[in-house]
């Protein structure tokens, strides 16, 4: 007689393979204790995505699928497995003997960090239906799962209909690289009854069902655009009287082989807990990383889900690379600048591998396309590059890497990227200064028709970089490199200050040019202004236009015209000098809405300088009349660098304002509801401002130093940071403000670092070290406190 025991064991071990082999648990209960954020009802007909680094799936809130995008017009939603598209789409009919209900009205829709949930309250059926999914990471597919609960006391029967909507087409430029699209054919898998589709001339794949076995099986035509296949998958289902049924399915794909595509169905259907959980358990890591904790609860929560959106953003092309793209439906491919100004957020956020992964791969594909150290600006991801690099992208790549080395210490990170820098800065001067005026020329951040001569930021950020090149050279043992580059930083500091300035303006110029050029500009603009009816604009204009013919000049002059908010980039990178610097951030303060900053100042509108108003955009795509986070996390950076924190902070609150305006948990990049619905640079409006002038980290991690120089708005009382992350250390700032009482308290991981903690020198009162000891020092107005102490608490209190 066999051991009861073992009897009892083989049953447990039966029981969990068959739940292993559907995996039907409930994933409501799985995530139940995670954040969420309830969407909007005004804005179910707008984007969301469940975004994953190899899939992702941009759909309507009320669950449909309507054609979105511009980039490959219609296309740009459904779900990608870069560089191909698998689908339009999907849709669930529900038939009954005498109705038809698509489900294609939400009712509501709930964002996680990591998926996201349709509600389709069905009433007059006595029915409630959950649509939950989410991207198991490094998957090329999809989980989506129908929970079925009947609010009836008597047993329903219909039939449930799943379509699938295959177009298995390349990816934006994929003809340049002979991606071909041809018409899908499809197979019914009995074994696994599934649909497969087939591009007819590639390898391209893919395959979705779930492990019921359907009642009737078709295909035809599909209803979207293109030359795809609807796969029709149909249930006959039966709820007892409120009961709850379980429906997983599983959408998969490869660019490559039929082999992978089954291979990577297989392993969601039968493991997806497994994977949610993992999912799970990594974005609870992401949360802890760099946590903030201050008064304000909305900003707060906008800078956590940010950490969220920066993982979206991940796509993993194994073939070319693995980075971060610049945005959601219409820029899910790599960028140069989109990444230079993100990767600094990114990493201290530490999210650093990611950060290492992109600048390699824009680095390895700029040196196959440009061999000179010129940076790239877009390619697809399919390796096709698009542009090979505005003149701004190739010296911010050089500070880039500066500023990530200020983070990690590693000299063989400098040693292996310095060549490009050094290369690219050859390319900057030598190709791109036709007067040797120090001031390259061509398009930097406004790509505005002709604003391509010698424009402020493109000087501003290269002033940088030879700031910046000089440092490194200087790490390499590059003495006379660095002074070189030094002596050119100085001199490029000193003309910005004098060259770019126009006292009239009281701002920095948009661009220095000829008459000429600027004539052709100021007509453009004024077509512009009067096309938005901007009479303000166009006055000015006019008067500018006037001013030019009445003293006409040979020489090449500075231009205030758009007043981009590029003539902030000189407060940006702290070398305007301080006089020009208040009145150029008082000027900026004209050319704001409740959102942010106007992009081109001219477009502003009645709703500038106010706290209420909107922003509409064309239904043609276009920037025109935008206000932007990038412009305006550069101003929140710049009124930092001249300590004004509360101004900086009122910009943040401003982008703030848009988190979760139209997508929860995210912010547009058109403020409030316009363009990519997730945006990488986010994160650099946000992480910079907050983790290295709030709370004033400053690492210089080759040195096993990081100073904290607390920088704090008036109205945060209190405030943390916890668990940032430099190099191998962990460090954690926390503030409180008390009466006149001020306690400043860091902590670290290494026992080996130097804390430099830098506090305010104070007419009257006294500091006291309450935990840890310190070297203390004098320099100027500030007090400094040097320690190697895993905790160190100061309290300062003011007379």
């Amino acid at each position: 007689m066999k051991n009861p025991a073992s009897i009892i064991l083989l049953i447990f071990l039966l029981i969990i393979s068959c739940n292993s082999a559907t995996d039907n648990n409930d994933f409501s209960e799985i995530i139940k204790d995670s954040p969420f954020i309830n969407g909007k009802s005004d804005y179910l007909n707008s984007p969301y995505v469940t975004a994953g680094d190899r899939v992702y799936m941009v759909g309507h809130q009320n669950g449909s699928f309507p054609d979105l995008g511009w980039h490959v017009k219609g296309e740009m939603g459904g779900i990608w497995d870069h560089p191909i598209k698998l689908m339009d789409g999907f849709e669930v009919t529900l038939n009954w003997q005498d109705q038809s209900l698509k489900l294609d009205s939400a009712t509501s829709f709930v964002n996680y960090p990591y998926a996201n949930k349709h509600t389709y309250n069905l009433s007059e059926n006595n029915m409630q239906i959950e649509r939950f999914q989410f991207v198991p990471d490094g998957k090329e597919g999809i989980l989506i799962q129908y929970k079925l609960k009947s609010r009836s006391d008597k047993v329903q029967n219909f039939d449930f209909v799943f379509s699938g909507f295959s177009d298995l087409r390349p990816v934006w430029l994929g003809e340049r690289t002979g991606m071909i699209d041809s018409e899908d054919n499809a197979e019914f898998l009995k074994n696994s009854n599934t649909w497969l589709i087939k591009d007819n001339k590639n390898p391209w794949y893919v395959i979705f069902g779930t492990h019921m076995l359907p009642s009737e099986y078709s295909f035809e035509k599909s209803i979207h655009h293109g030359l795809g296949i609807s796969g029709n998958l149909t249930y006959k289902i039966s709820l007892q009287p409120n009961e709850i049924k379980i429906l997983n399915f599983t959408i998969a794909g490869s660019y490559q082989s039929k082999e992978q595509a089954l291979a990577t169905y297989d392993s969601i259907q039968n493991k997806s807990t497994d994977y949610l959980i993992s999912k799970k358990q990594r974005y609870s890591q992401l949360a802890e990383q760099s946590k903030l904790t201050i008064p304000d609860k909305e900003l707060q929560n906008a800078f956590e889900w940010l950490k969220y959106n920066c993982d979206w953003l991940i796509r993993d092309v194994p073939e070319i690379g693995r980075g971060i793209t610049a945005g959601i439906p219409d820029y899910p491919w790599w960028f140069g600048v989109d990444s230079e100004y993100a990767l600094q957020g990114y990493m201290a956020i530490g999210q650093t591998d990611i950060v290492y992964k992109t600048i390699h791969l824009l680095d390895s594909v700029s040196e196959a396309v440009n061999g000179n150290g010129r940076i790239l600006h877009e390619m697809s991801t399919n390796g096709a590059v698009f542009n090979k690099g505005n003149i701004n992208e190739t010296p911010q790549f050089a500070s880039l890497i500066w500023q990530i080395y200020l983070w990690n210490g590693d000299l063989q990170f400098l040693e292996k990227y310095f060549p490009t820098i050094q290369k690219g800065l050859n390319w900057l001067m030598s190709e791109n200064d036709s007067n040797k005026n120090l001031f390259p020329d061509g398009f930097g951040m406004m790509e505005i028709h002709g604003l391509d001569s010698e424009m402020i930021d493109v000087a501003v950020y290269t002033q940088r970089a030879f700031a910046d090149a000089s440092k490194m050279a200087k790490e390499l043992r590059e003495d006379s490199l660095a002074s070189n580059y030094g002596k050119i930083a100085g001199t490029l500091k000193d003309k910005i200050n004098k060259e770019f300035w126009a006292e009239d303006f009281n701002s920095y110029a948009d661009f220095i040019g000829t008459d000429k050029q600027a004539l052709h500009l100021i007509d453009d603009a004024i077509i512009r202004a009067d096309t938005l009816n901007k009479p303000w604009a166009i006055e000015e204009l006019e008067e500018t236009k006037k001013s030019i013919l009445d003293n006409p000049s040979r020489e090449l002059k500075p231009f205030v015209l758009h007043h981009n908010w590029v003539v902030n980039t000189p407060m940006e990178m702290k070398i305007a000098e301080n006089n020009k610097a208040i009145k150029a951030l008082q000027t900026s303060e004209k050319f704001v809405n409740p959102f942010g900053v106007f992009v081109t100042g001219i477009d502003r509108d009645a709703s500038a300088g106010s706290d209420d108003g909107s922003f509409k955009g064309s239904k043609i795509f276009s920037y025109t009349g935008a206000v932007m986070t990038l412009p305006t996390g550069v101003l929140a950076i710049a009124e930092n660098n001249y300590g004004r924190p509360d101004n900086a902070l009122n910009y943040l609150k401003r982008m703030t304002r848009t988190f979760s305006y139209a997508l929860p948990g995210s912010i547009y990049e058109v403020s409030p509801d316009y363009g990519m619905i997730t945006q990488a640079w986010n994160i650099y409006s946000f992480a910079i401002p907050v983790i290295h002038q709030f709370f004033g980290i400053q690492p210089s991690a080759s040195e096993k130093k990081i100073q904290i120089m607390v920088q704090m708005p008036e109205e945060w009382d209190s405030a943390s940071l916890e668990n940032v992350i430099v190099a191998e250390n962990k460090i954690s700032v926390f503030f409180e403000k008390k009466d006149k009482v001020t306690t400043v308290r860091v902590t670290q991981s290494q026992n080996d670092w130097t804390l430099e903690i830098v506090l305010p020198k104070i007419e009257s009162g006294n500091y006291e070290i309450v935990k840890g000891s310190a070297e203390i020092a004098t320099i100027e107005n500030q007090i400094f406190y040097f320690s190697k102490d895993p905790i160190i608490e100061i309290k300062t209190t003011s007379e």
